[in-house]
């Protein structure tokens, strides 16, 4: 099975928002894609996700409501085809818990998805609703990237991972 895991830093607002409209939207188009979201830090292992990453995506028909927080691990990256960072921050602290072979299958996930700008899905945790909402839109731009693109037609979306 081919599998994705979004990354954030404290996987309660953006990685969370994308895990879900990625599963509801590969459902939709029949890929078959397992999903999931970690978190760099450890601030909020076993929380749910933030309430107005809740409220946004409910607004879009998406269900974060069940997520509860972890934080990536070097065992857990190895499950994963492709690990997609949403911003360099991100990308550069997964590092700490990559072997080689594993920063082989880390990027950028907007860039990754064929997106060329924002690069980075910008965290919206001190910012007002007009910020969820925007991760909401890049999210969704980016989880129709990854579907036009094959998701994971293995050997070429690889070697696109570092751009």
């Amino acid at each position: 099975m081919r599998a994705i895991l979004f990354v954030c830093m404290g996987n309660i607002c953006r990685s969370p928002v994308v895990e879900a409209i990625a599963r509801a939207e590969f459902a939709r188009a029949g890929v078959a894609v397992e999903v999931a979201s970690a978190g760099t830090e450890s601030y909020h292992i076993g929380h749910s996700a933030d309430a107005r990453s809740i409220a946004s995506a409910r607004a879009h028909g998406y269900d974060v409501a069940p997520h509860r927080a972890r934080q990536v691990s070097a065992a857990m990256l190895a499950g994963y085809d492709a690990v997609l960072a949403m911003d360099r921050v991100n990308l550069r602290d997964l590092a700490r818990h990559c072997s080689a072979e594993i920063a082989s299958r880390t990027g950028l996930f907007l860039p990754f998805a064929g997106i060329e700008s924002p690069q980075e899905v910008p965290d919206p945790y001190h910012g007002d609703a007009s910020d969820f909402e925007r991760v909401i839109e890049l999210a969704q731009a980016g989880v129709r990237g990854l579907i036009r693109r094959g998701t994971l037609a293995h050997s070429a979306a690889m070697s696109n991972l570092g751009a």
